[in-house]
């Protein structure tokens, strides 16, 4: 599905950049918090109908949390917490975002500052393993979450074709089945009904709020 979306976005932006050669189009890179540490690199092809033009992003990001530390792990043995001090439990995870967004040119909102606000779809590639020291055992579990988002990015001209960008957002993904390896399950789907438990075991994403700041150039 990912190799959809990247197909998708750099089709619409190849018509784009082909219809109007490269003039216009702008690359960018950012780096900020979005529930950890997390950088984007984006394509943008302004104003292909009017202020309407279209975005695709990729974002990685370290998570702040994998694994809720207060969640109960069961068969007696307390929460996360706990099995960090008595089991040597540790966590560790990723998250990738593919975005493609439409965008609508606000223009200058303050002197030599410009607006663009956007908003359209998402898909996260998320994971978090729990390892347990004294067992030398761990867990993965795997969730592709499909999601939709929208912000504002401004824009200030540093110096020629090169302008400072910061970004503000909220992105909202949806529960989907969580792929499991090292477990006798393999996959445990939302209408499961140990689904609920499980998942508020991981500190996989519904509302994420994002905000980045970075430098782009225009074509």
């Amino acid at each position: 599905m990912q190799k959809i979306l990247i197909v998708t976005a750099l089709a619409l932006l190849g018509t784009c950049s082909s219809a109007r050669g490269l003039s216009g189009v702008q690359l960018g890179l950012m780096g900020g918090y979005a529930s950890g540490l997390s950088g984007e690199a984006f394509v943008i092809a302004p104003n292909v109908a009017g202020p309407i033009g279209v975005k695709a992003s990729v974002a990685l990001t370290r998570p702040s949390d994998n694994i809720v530390d207060s969640a109960d792990i069961g068969g007696g043995l307390g929460t996360f917490t706990s099995a960090k001090k008595t089991l040597g439990a540790s966590e560790s995870g990723s998250r990738t975002t593919l975005g493609l967004d439409g965008t609508y040119s606000l223009g200058e909102v303050l002197p030599g500052v410009s607006a663009v606000a956007y908003a359209g779809g998402r898909y996260g590639m998320f994971k978090a393993t729990e390892s347990y020291a004294i067992s030398n055992s761990s867990t993965t579990y795997k969730m592709n979450s499909f999601g939709i988002g929208a912000g504002a990015m401004l824009s200030y001209a540093l110096a020629g074709n090169i302008s400072l960008v910061g970004d503000l957002g909220v992105d909202e993904y949806f529960n989907t089945t969580i792929g499991v390896s090292g477990s006798a399950k393999d996959s445990i789907g939302t209408g499961d009904k140990t689904y609920s438990t499980v998942r508020n075991r991981l500190a996989f994403p519904n509302t994420v709020f994002k905000a980045r700041i970075g430098v782009k150039i225009d074509y």
